[in-house]
């Protein structure tokens, strides 16, 4: 059995983050491996611990830097790590362009499984996941709480705002973790150091799509607060319409 994972390197949430000239400053911001990422990695491993002949290969788009999460990947137990170079990692279309083909250049056949995250905590769109089941038309199914793999099926379970739901789906499927699915394995030294020598497979990324987004400038959000009290009911109207609230 075949399973693939996609992880993204996005910015630790405790790192300070600025904004100049009407872009981000990337100097003092500590990159790290998506959280929702673990989760799926995490469910991987146990599906490969829990049955005989399941390989897990985890695939990230981006460039050398990409190592360090890759390496992570390896050292929480994925068999092989895959660099998707090339791309616009910004975009959510040319990202599941460039993970689509390079999955379908890795395997033969398409993979049994395919696992995301939910989605990446730096521009929260949760979009990437569905694009690649589009693009690899095959199945898929979001913000997954739990799975359970009974032959050519998967059981996915998920909660909603209405309640909890529960889809069959036939494999091959895509499947994107939500917080919840499991708890993330701590790793050790020996793990890490295991995972740097394994060696990474660079894939080509390109695919010559043009990105759907364009960033022309950030601006930092203002966070001062002008407070005021209405005493009289009265008064309440006209300071909304000052405001031009109303």
């Amino acid at each position: 059995m075949e399973i693939a994972v996609c992880i993204n390197r996005v910015p630790d949430t405790a790192s300070k983050i600025e904004v100049k000239d009407g872009a981000v400053d990337v100097s003092g911001i500590n990159m790290v491996l998506n959280a929702y990422d673990e989760y799926a990695i995490e469910e991987c491993v146990r599906m490969k611990e829990l049955m005989p002949g399941v390989t897990v290969t985890a695939f990230s788009l981006g460039d050398k830097e990409h190592y360090d999460i890759l390496r992570k990947a390896l050292a929480m137990g994925v068999d092989k790590a895959c660099l998707v170079e090339g791309g616009n990692d910004d975009d959510s279309f040319v990202v599941a362009a460039s993970l689509s083909r390079a999955i379908r250049e890795y395997y033969p056949v398409l993979p049994d499984l395919v696992l995301c995250g939910r989605e990446s905590s730096d521009f929260n769109r949760a979009q990437v996941p569905l694009m690649v089941a589009e693009m690899l038309g095959i199945a898929a199914i979001s913000a997954a709480t739990s799975l359970e793999i009974q032959g050519g099926s998967v059981t996915v379970t998920r909660e909603t705002e209405v309640g909890i739901e529960e889809y069959i789906l036939q494999t091959p499927a895509i499947i994107s973790a939500e917080k919840g699915l499991n708890v993330p394995r701590k790793i050790g030294i020996k793990a890490v150091m295991k995972a740097r020598k394994e060696p990474v497979v660079h894939l080509d990324g390109h695919t010559g799509e043009q990105p759907r987004i364009a960033y022309r400038e950030f601006l930092p959000v203002n966070r001062k607060r002008n407070c005021s009290f209405i005493d009289v009911v009265e008064d309440l109207l006209p300071a909304l319409h000052e405001k031009g609230v109303v």
